[in-house]
């Protein structure tokens, strides 16, 4: 079993594309296939190889491996092949109109009622009328002749699905300038490069038709397909709206862990709840396309940073170490008292900074804050000293509520909002308390 991912270096990924890959990714882990990365470059005016490396980029950083990889800018050879073939087979035709007139055409059937169906016209053109339209400087765009007969297959989505090929328009498969469009070379790799199942987006249900019909005369196997419903926004408008937002590069310029990007369209659209995967691999454990359902997979932003949160609130302090890139005992002791408060990784960068190197703090009450300072345990501090200290304060001063805690908070931390107070005091230690409550920049 063999799948594969091809996108188009033309632009950045972005989850509504990037979702074909981690589907196809994790299918063909739960079924022990083979997964392709395929670049889809033959549209030479947009493709950079700055879009490619991009896309290589991204891949990797989301932990979708590939075993094989393709690009199509490598493969003109095979698609020249593919032409003359259906050429002599005569399932390829010249056609000579402009798209002007194409789109007259399509006026004048939708006028009538009619679906706006190429009329095949072109195959009426005699030698003379075709050797004529190119002296007048007409070069030939190139249809595939379907058969027109109803095309049948079993969808691993969308279950049994038939469509009338003569309900399609022949599709052009060369363009006038001699290039090849994306339903000829899509085909020709799939079919010579062993690709089994082809899963993608609902948008190319109407395809599918006219692709399993040049299987067949190209020679090929069909493969399977499977086409999982879109994603959209959380108002229902199409996700693409959103793109530059949701691109990868951005997400992770965001702060979100890639496994929750994998968590969320592992889920995103099944009948099944969306949870955190620690890993592809358990992800990929179980995996079905038929949890899948038909309507359209609503995004939210907050249920992506929510999983990504959780993967950090989750993670391992080994873990955190590592990735961190040093270890000792006192950062370790950050992270148990900061982990579960954490958003992005770089939180807890921001964390080791607030408790151990020079802070300004922010002083609401000048006079209760010294007094603080001088009512401070002595020592070393430990978690049952935030709830002594606070007590004597209390008795003190008769503060309570945000009149103690939040002005205690802010001149240690120089925020109003954190992990707990008494886990962060015995990382600040004494001396440096005692100097924050005092305004000075400790």
């Amino acid at each position: 079993m063999k799948v594969r991912f091809a996108p188009s270096p033309t632009g950045l990924l972005h989850l509504g594309n990037i979702k074909a890959a981690v589907i196809n990714w994790l299918f063909a882990q739960a079924n022990g296939g083979e997964f392709m990365l395929r670049i889809d470059d033959t549209d030479t005016e947009r493709s950079t190889k700055a879009f490619e490396d991009a896309i290589l980029r991204d891949m990797e950083w989301l932990g979708l491996e590939w075993d094989s990889f393709a690009r199509q800018s490598d493969r003109q050879e095979r698609y020249d092949a593919a032409i003359d073939g259906l050429k002599r087979s005569g399932r390829l035709y010249p056609c000579y109109e402009t798209p002007e007139e194409l789109e007259r055409k399509r006026g004048l059937q939708r006028a009538s009622g009619r679906p706006p169906v190429y009329d095949r016209a072109a195959l009426d053109l005699s030698d003379e009328d075709r050797a004529t339209l190119e002296a007048e400087g007409r070069q030939p765009h190139w249809r595939f002749l379907l058969v027109q007969e109803r095309v049948v297959w079993d969808d691993l989505v969308r279950g049994h699905q038939e469509i009338d090929a003569a309900s399609l328009s022949d599709p052009v498969l060369i363009r006038a300038d001699g290039r090849p469009l994306y339903t000829l070379t899509s085909v020709v790799d799939d079919g010579e490069l062993g690709v089994t199942h082809i899963i993608r987006g609902e948008d190319h249900v109407s395809n599918t038709a006219a692709q399993i019909q040049l299987f067949e005369a190209l020679g090929h196997a069909v493969p399977v397909f499977g086409h999982f419903p879109l994603i959209v926004d959380a108002d229902g408008s199409p996700l693409s709206k959103r793109a530059g937002s949701l691109t990868v590069e951005a997400l992770r310029g965001q702060g979100i862990e890639p496994a929750a990007i994998v968590s969320l369209l592992a889920r995103l659209g099944t009948s099944q709840p969306v949870s955190v995967f620690r890993t592809n691999t358990e992800a990929a454990e179980g995996f079905n396309l038929s949890i899948f359902g038909r309507a359209a997979a609503r995004f939210e932003d907050r249920e992506l940073q929510r999983l990504s949160a959780q993967l950090l609130h989750e993670m391992p302090v080994d873990e955190a170490m590592r990735r961190h890139g040093e270890d000792s005992p006192g950062l370790r002791a950050v992270w148990e008292a900061v982990s579960g408060n954490l958003e992005r990784f770089s939180d807890f960068e921001d964390w080791i900074a607030r408790v151990s190197r020079p802070l300004t703090p922010v002083i609401e009450d000048a006079g209760f804050c010294s007094e603080a300072a001088d009512l401070l345990p002595e020592g070393d501090l430990t978690e049952e000293s935030w709830k002594a200290w606070t007590a004597t304060l209390k008795a003190a001063t008769g503060r309570k509520g945000k009149q103690l805690f939040m002005l205690l908070r802010q001149a240690l931390t120089g925020l109003d909002h954190g992990p707990e107070m008494k886990k962060l005091l015995p990382l600040i230690g004494s001396e440096r308390a005692k100097a924050r409550l005092r305004g000075e920049t400790a």
